[in-house]
């Protein structure tokens, strides 16, 4: 059996700092995890201390919006949304011209 490809994502020192901010903030680590578009793992990683241990929590100014996130169906339905109203707007510019 074949695993499958990895995604490249690479966690930075950046990245690390606002993980550490989303936990400390109370964020689920399935939703950080989602919001970087990561394996649970490497957030439990960062959050254990194994990775990135000297780095510090970013404010919550600097922060994401707390989860939990759209998942791929629902993105998926949303950007249709966006193309459909950008559809209609382009029309309607049409007509005023």
């Amino acid at each position: 059996m074949r695993r499958a490809q990895s995604s490249g994502i690479k966690l930075t020192r950046a990245d690390a700092s606002i993980v550490k901010g989303m936990l400390a903030r109370g964020d689920r680590q399935h939703d950080i995890a989602a919001w970087f578009g990561v394996n649970g793992g490497r957030i439990g990683e960062i959050a254990s201390g194994q990775k990135f241990p000297s780095v510090l929590p970013t404010g919550k100014e600097n922060l994401p919006p707390p989860g939990p996130y759209l998942n791929g169906r629902e993105a998926h339905v949303a950007i249709q949304a966006l193309n459909e109203v950008t559809i209609a707007l382009e029309k309607s510019n049409a007509l005023l011209r």
